[in-house]
């Protein structure tokens, strides 16, 4: 999904620079809102930015990340826009956690790796991401994720994993919890990215999970600032499974 996403940019941004030039640069030097440690990376993220802004109709809350230290932003997944949507709505650089498998395609995978993508086995060592992921927070980066894992769009309670949480109660990075809605292409891939949209992104105040004992309230709280209204009843913890990296992101 995020290699389709970051395939399109790349594609927006050549096609900008075939018709305006340098004029193009600037404009999209002075879009950007976050250093992702290279010019080009800056000038893609101000394409994306307008992208969102323009073509998406992006509003709401901006979310003010620490200038330094790790931190952890989790949002509601409804489509293959949402990474897009995440990475302008913020002031830093976010380090997405993707599959493998999206991660290895040779013709994305320089990208993938200028942009610090951590990658995940899905099915044979998914613990490997976890503690990258862990070690990349105790470094002072942002990590970003999708706590439900996949896309859902049937409209009920988010149902989350609890690596999200884990991760929180064991580096003591803030959560920064953000909801989109207004999605047109909800359940799409590509077609999310072609079809304009209204989105606006509500972001919740950052809160901690202090320590493992807390972690299902924790997971709770994460979960009403996902959902679009009040949290219908019912838990929105998936079931345990076992001692398995299943838990983890």
């Amino acid at each position: 999904m995020t290699a389709a996403v970051l395939l399109a940019a790349a594609v927006l941004l050549a096609a900008g620079l075939g018709w305006g030039g340098r004029r193009v640069l600037r404009a999209l030097e002075a879009a950007s809102g976050a250093d992702w440690g290279g010019p080009w990376l800056n000038r893609l993220d101000g394409l994306n930015r307008i992208f969102c802004r323009r073509f998406h109709g992006l509003h709401g809350d901006r979310v003010e990340l620490p200038p330094a230290g790790g931190a952890l932003v989790a949002a509601n997944h409804v489509s293959g826009l949402d990474p897009l949507i995440m990475a302008a709505s913020c002031n830093r650089p976010l380090r997405f956690i993707i599959a493998r498998e999206q991660y290895e395609r040779w013709w994305l995978k320089w990208l993938f790796r200028l942009a610090r993508v951590i990658p995940v086995e899905r099915t044979t060592h998914p613990q490997q991401a976890y503690y990258a992921a862990r070690a990349a927070l105790v470094a002072g980066d942002v990590v970003a994720l999708f706590p439900q894992g996949r896309i859902q769009t049937d409209g009920g309670p988010p149902r989350l994993k609890r690596g999200i949480v884990m991760l929180a109660s064991q580096t003591g990075v803030p959560i920064y919890a953000l909801h989109i809605d207004g999605v047109r292409g909800q359940g799409e891939v590509i077609a999310a990215l072609c079809r304009r949209s209204r989105v606006r992104v509500r972001a919740c105040p950052p809160f901690r999970c202090r320590d493992h004992a807390a972690a299902r309230a924790c997971l709770e709280r994460l979960a009403r600032c996902l959902a679009p209204d009040e949290l219908p009843q019912g838990s929105p913890v998936e079931p345990e499974t076992g001692p398995s990296p299943a838990d983890r992101p």
